[in-house]
């Protein structure tokens, strides 16, 4: 079976591209670095991969705002090449700073107009929040929930975060019970026991803890926990307690997209 092909796009500033580069080697697919400017001249075509990646880092310095200035050039300069991807049922993911340009570029959660109706914002606590964090997976909670990403996961998992503009807002009050009516929030914060907390459990103070959101199909994903930097349990930082476990909870993730693109794409 040929390996899913997997664009990890880079720009100035990105920094997480080779972490996620070898979580979906890992995976099973096959990743390849282009700038966003390859694209941007014609001299790469979006069309030949089936999966998107958009790493963390800071792009561009984050100078206007956290994934600003490449969250505009995919919506002005790749909307038409980017439609088409998303049309033919294609998978993105964006981590982190990824997560910050799809929701800027009205990527997520989506709707007609590519409008921005949320926003990652300052942190609460005003500082750079760098430490792991216990996610809850709505896929059993909310039986819309529909994420191709999310299959198989347990229902806490653990990853790290690494933001200073990580926190979830939505525009409107509206907008949030469509993505909670809609299935489209994948991730939420809470403690050890799976249970709601706020911080430092929230690390940001995102309305409704939310970690993590997807589009009405499922198929693209944004979340701001890195998932790349637990795909092995020597990552753990409780490591004498994972002995037992071979992977990181992260790795599940990236198979979930080689799985979905070998079968569909």
């Amino acid at each position: 079976m040929k390996k899913p092909r997997v664009c990890i796009l880079r720009t100035a500033g990105t920094n997480c591209d080779k972490e996620t580069a070898f979580a979906f080697l890992k995976a099973g697919g096959e990743p390849e670095f282009v700038h966003v400017n390859k694209f941007i001249t014609g001299a790469e075509k979006l069309d030949v991969f089936q999966i998107l990646a958009l790493p963390g880092g800071f792009s561009y310095g984050d100078d206007l705002g956290a994934g600003r200035i490449l969250a505009n050039e995919l919506r002005f300069k790749l909307i038409d090449s980017l439609t088409a991807f998303i049309r033919q049922g294609k998978l993105i993911i964006g981590i982190c700073n990824g997560f910050q340009i799809l929701v800027k570029s009205g990527l997520l959660p989506g709707n007609a107009d590519l409008k921005q109706e949320a926003s990652l914002i300052i942190n609460d606590s005003a500082k750079f929040e760098d430490r792991w964090v216990y996610l809850k997976s709505q896929k059993l909670k909310a039986k819309s929930q529909k994420c191709a990403w999310a299959e198989g996961l347990p229902e806490v998992i653990y990853l790290p975060v690494a933001h200073g503009e990580g926190k979830f807002i939505v525009q409107e009050k509206a907008v949030l019970e469509r993505l909670k009516a809609n299935g489209q929030v994948v991730f939420r914060y809470c403690d050890e026991r799976g249970e709601s907390a706020g911080y430092p459990d929230n690390p940001n103070g995102s309305t409704d803890n939310i970690a993590g959101i997807c589009d009405d199909t499922g198929r693209i994903l944004g979340l701001m926990p890195h998932p790349e930097r637990h795909i092995d349990s020597l990552q753990h930082p409780r490591l004498a307690r994972t002995a037992a476990r071979k992977e990181g909870d992260g790795l599940q993730i990236f198979k979930n997209g080689i799985e979905f693109a070998a079968k569909n794409l």
